[in-house]
């Protein structure tokens, strides 16, 4: 008795998993066919739906990371970063400024006091114009650094044609001498027409200071052209230089401090200088900044219900009326022994099916979309990239498909289940 009681569960395991095995094969077969024959409009459309959905919440999420990780000024070799610990930094997206750091030119000084480290350079960003002596004024963004003598990279440019040191800041009287030096991305150069040895005339956008007397700089170099790896407009200049040209002078604010050498001693030292400050390892984009970002985080999160919302109803609607066209088939499965639940299994799973199909597409489609978002940007009016791809866009894009097809799914099971032999026959 004991080894009948034992087998019995077994069995009934065994014809569980081959009968949802069969449930799920003549779903996929049914599925391809509608697909690729029958009702390929409305499997299409469907589809089509899912992908435009989901591509949307690619790219407006990517737009989101970007804003929370700071753009192209991002772009350094560094080895950790200082930055407010409201995650805050001037947005490439609309140039509005977040918190910032204080007594920088102070504190990196102190930071490359520190064994370990090997240098430390505030970072200050500022939308500005330069003009070229027989051209119109452009808007470039300006990056102050304090550069040394080992070539660094910050915001993808390299600080090798910069003169090291920072000599106009003087102990932070800043009436040293200007070297009225600047370093161009190739897209900088490009719009301004202009080539080393040329001057250029400054002054800073909205809310700097904006003077006839504005100091004019000397292009040391322009960058390969894609050394910077995007398409902005981009420009380097000494920090102090930059300072005081922008009003930024008044308490030494920079929007972060990078510090180059080894990463358990910059770290410690970063650590020591700004103990409320947010110190990260370098290692490349974190989505996790999204949540220290307020705006960040809120559009996000928009996109993520908008997208629900929209992708769900349209599957809801669209697969009530396939369903509705296929009760000859669900009555089918009824009259040749098919359980209520099995009838609603192959519903439910041709709809997860549609969503998952249009999630792949969504992605393959985002990905493009950020890729046009910032080539059209770099081209026209954003100094950077406006939008990142991070890997777990995949997995988090077919999860929120998925979570759409689960709350759409409701409606064509009860759309199913007034489905009867005898109404399908009398008709």
């Amino acid at each position: 008795m004991s080894d009948e009681g034992d087998e019995l569960p077994d069995d009934v395991g065994s014809g569980r998993r081959a009968r949802w095995r069969g449930i799920v094969g003549l779903t996929l077969s049914r599925w391809w066919q509608r697909a690729t024959r029958t009702t390929v409009s409305r499997i299409a459309s469907t589809i089509a739906a899912v992908a435009l959905t989901i591509a949307l919440l690619v790219v407006v999420t990517g737009i989101a990371l970007a804003l929370a990780d700071g753009g192209v000024a991002n772009q350094d070799d560094a080895d950790v970063r200082i930055t407010p610990e409201e995650g805050g930094t001037l947005s490439s997206v609309d140039g509005v400024e977040g918190p910032r750091l204080g007594a920088t030119n102070d504190r990196a000084a102190t930071i490359r006091s520190h064994d370990g480290v090997e240098h430390a350079s505030p970072v200050l960003l500022e939308t500005g114009q330069l003009e070229s002596s027989d051209g119109d004024p452009r808007t470039v963004r300006l990056v102050g650094v304090v550069p040394d003598d080992e070539p660094r990279t910050i915001a993808g440019l390299s600080t090798a044609d910069l003169e090291s040191g920072d000599p106009h800041y003087a102990n932070g009287s800043y009436s040293g001498p200007r070297t009225g030096e600047i370093v161009l991305s190739s897209t900088a150069a490009e719009r301004l027409d202009a080539s080393p040895g040329d001057e250029l005339a400054v002054s800073t956008g909205p809310g700097g200071r904006t003077s006839s007397a504005a100091p004019s700089v000397r292009v040391t170099a322009v960058a390969d052209e894609g050394a910077s790896g995007s398409d902005a407009p981009i420009a380097l200049v000494h920090l102090s230089e930059l300072q005081s040209v922008s009003g930024a002078d008044d308490g030494q604010l920079a929007d972060r401090v990078l510090v180059w050498g080894e990463p358990r001693a910059a770290q410690s030292a970063a650590t020591d200088a700004y103990p409320a400050a947010a110190v990260e390892v370098a290692g490349g984009t974190d989505p996790s900044s999204l949540f220290d970002d307020g705006l960040a985080f809120a559009t996000s999160v928009i996109a993520l219900l908008v997208s629900v919302t929209i992708c769900a109803s349209f599957v809801a609607t669209t697969m009530g009326m396939t369903v509705d066209e296929d009760r000859q088939m669900l009555a089918v499965l009824e009259s040749v022994g098919f359980p209520t639940y099995s009838r609603l299994a192959v519903v439910a799973v041709s709809t997860g099916i549609t969503t998952l199909g249009g999630s792949i597409v969504g992605i393959g489609v985002g990905m493009i979309g950020i890729v046009g978002i910032n080539t059209i940007a770099g081209g026209t009016v954003a100094p950077g990239a406006v939008a990142h791809f991070h890997p777990l866009f995949v997995p988090y894009a077919i999860a929120v498909a998925l979570l759409s097809g689960l709350v759409a799914v409701p409606y064509p099971l009860a759309v199913a289940a007034r489905t009867s032999v005898l109404e399908e026959v009398n008709r």
